[in-house]
């Protein structure tokens, strides 16, 4: 049975179209449509519901060597207030999710994980825990909403003091007010996000999450906010070449292969061994733009002008903002080379790629 969050109704009132998502049912798109969801977050700001996501805290005296076994990343220099993004392995290396870290304190970690993993990541953190370690999911306690665009920090100033407002990319402030106008909450708002764009993630009690929706949409229509599905939220994160778990990341993939930030010296941790063995990965995840027309999308195979297979494409999507079809994908690390041209078989007719750097869209900061 597919869950809900606490802003199902809302997202139903106002019309989005709803599909199941993580096992939950969510907004893919508004009557705006995905393409002005996704122009809105690059020129103005968007508002998403992202209270699928999953929370697993970590408390106590063994706390953060629990963490350190369990994720990629060192948490050893971390402050409170300081965010990390990492990832799980398996025995093998391949990562089993991605996710970021939260330092509430020296002794407390909030791991903020991806809704079709929540079940699975809750009961492999807890089947490898040890230690004097207080463990909790708090999935279902709390509600998130992304606010995202270059007028975020705009529209936040008018629910709270700008001094209540991370200053800095992954940090956070915690037990911010905020005035509701008919009353104010307290949440937690990190300066993080899934689309290559200046914003927030604003975490409140579950409760709250209504309340907190319609006054951000109130706050924010002086600067041409409106709410944003789970459409927007792929092309955009694909047009910053963020990666999606399922696609640019499995069991079989490892953090090496997808050229993500992987801690292998100073501290151990489950896979670390096994990535060590490995040595240098022989696939590598690449970016690509398409050359004339069509759109490539996940799963094609892809090959050299000369007719060799050599990898297949992860994600794909035509990027409004850039204006032209990107993909990403995999293949081995000695075809790779920037402006190669690459053919994909996008159901049996040839596409036209070239390779270029990532990110397709980099934040001017």
């Amino acid at each position: 049975m597919e869950r809900k969050t606490p802003l199902y109704q809302t997202h139903v009132d106002a019309g989005g179209k709803i599909v199941e998502f993580g096992g939950f049912l969510m907004p893919v798109q508004y009557p705006t449509g995905v393409l002005a969801e996704h122009m809105a977050v690059r020129q103005k700001a968007g508002l998403f519901d992202v209270s699928h996501m999953g929370e697993l805290r970590l408390k106590g005296p063994d706390a953060v060597a629990n963490v350190q076994k369990l994720i990629t990343a060192d948490i050893s220099a971390m402050q409170d207030g300081d965010i990390k993004y990492a990832m799980f392995c398996n025995d093998a290396g391949g990562i089993l999710d991605d996710f970021i870290v939260y330092r509430c304190a020296a002794d407390d970690y909030w791991l903020v994980v991806n809704a079709g993993n929540r079940d699975k990541d809750a009961a492999w953190v807890e089947s490898h825990l040890f230690g004097d370690v207080d463990y909790r999911d708090e999935g279902d306690d709390w509600g998130q909403v992304a606010l995202q665009g270059p007028k975020s920090g705009d529209i936040l100033k008018k629910l709270c003091a700008e001094q209540y407002i991370p200053a800095k990319y992954y940090t956070f402030i915690d037990n911010v007010p905020l005035d509701l106008g008919s009353r104010t909450i307290h949440a937690l708002v990190s300066q993080t996000g899934y689309t290559g764009e200046y914003g927030f993630e604003i975490y409140c009690r579950a409760e709250d999450t209504v309340d907190l929706w319609h006054a951000l949409l109130a706050a924010g229509e002086e600067y041409g906010l409106i709410p944003c599905g789970l459409g927007a939220r792929d092309t955009l994160r694909l047009e910053a070449s963020m990666p999606l778990y399922g696609h640019e990341m499995n069991e079989e993939i490892t953090p090496r292969m997808a050229g993500l930030p992987c801690k292998l010296t100073g501290k151990d941790f489950i896979g670390r061994d096994a990535l060590v063995a490995l040595g240098a990965p022989k696939l590598k995840r690449i970016g690509m733009k398409v050359v004339g027309r069509g759109i490539v999308r996940e799963h094609c195979d892809l090959y050299s002008m000369e007719g060799e297979k050599l990898g297949w494409t992860s994600s794909g999507t035509f990027a409004p903002f850039i204006g032209c079809g990107v993909a990403m994908g995999y293949i081995p690390v000695e075809d790779i080379e920037i402006g190669r041209h690459l053919n994909a078989d996008v159901r049996g007719r040839m596409v036209e790629l070239e390779i270029v750097p990532m990110p397709f869209y980099k934040l001017d900061k």
